[in-house]
């Protein structure tokens, strides 16, 4: 699991996410609007609802958007019936992608990333094709700072009851399991822990080594996949060369 460093994944691209910041937000509100329509407007009782508004607060979304997400949803946003699809499929260099999406129109989704692969030089498959390689975990990235001593920060995540902890020279990456997630971030929160991210992610099991070239054409399909307003995220098992993508 160490192979595949998160916290890696989101230095090397955190200056496009920036540049990108209005679309993040736009797809989290998305993703709050439809818990909040299935499961109703309070955390306290919509634990989805919880783990979504603690991804916006980790991406600095702004609070009275994040309200707003909620309010819409719970009025039951009558207009617009999102739909949760998977796309499975393999990138350059036999990558394993998984793309996952809200959409309106599952036709016009479905064209659009099989568009996407087929351009990039990739190929969509079945479903199933590339999942059986990832594990569903929860993810919490903590950014190195003289506030934070490692030793506690280690200890303090094994008591809360992380399966991991891995520290590297940007930050920490905290390992859980789906059903730990939301109490290992709750018990850190109380302890003044601020996350980079947090999230359940799907961690590969193995990765594939790029080299420079190979990387870039990965990184554009990921990129173009990533604009797609029907699109949520996208997980992949790819490593990036070191250092790639930092200034």
């Amino acid at each position: 699991m160490s192979g595949h460093s998160k916290w890696h994944n989101i230095q090397a691209r955190k200056g496009k996410q920036d540049a990108a910041r209005g679309r993040v937000f736009t797809k989290i509100g998305k993703e709050l609007l439809v818990a909040a329509k299935e499961g109703g407007s309070s955390p306290d009782t919509n634990s989805r609802l919880k783990d979504i508004i603690a991804k916006a607060k980790a991406a600095n979304m702004p609070m009275d958007t994040i309200s707003r997400a909620i309010k819409k949803g719970a009025g039951g946003d009558g207009d617009v019936n999102y739909e949760e699809i998977t796309y499975e499929g393999y990138g350059p260099n036999g990558v394993a992608v998984i793309v996952s999406s809200l959409t309106d129109n599952k036709n016009r989704t479905a064209s659009n990333v099989r568009h996407t692969f087929e351009k990039c030089g990739g190929s969509l498959g079945a479903i199933g094709c590339v999942s059986w390689m990832f594990e569903r975990k929860g993810i919490l990235i903590v950014e190195k700072n003289d506030k934070i001593d490692e030793d506690e920060l280690m200890m303090m995540t094994v008591d809360a009851g992380a399966e991991d902890f891995i520290p590297d020279d940007y930050g920490y990456e905290i390992i859980t399991t789906p059903d730990s997630f939301s109490e290992v971030r709750q018990e850190l929160e109380k302890n003044g822990i601020e996350f980079v991210s947090a999230e359940i992610s799907m961690v590969p099991g193995n990765t594939v080594e790029l080299d420079a070239d190979m990387a870039a054409r990965v990184e554009r399909m990921i990129d173009k996949l990533e604009e797609d307003d029907d699109v949520q995220d996208v997980y992949h098992n790819a490593e990036f060369p070191e250092g790639w993508g930092e200034e």
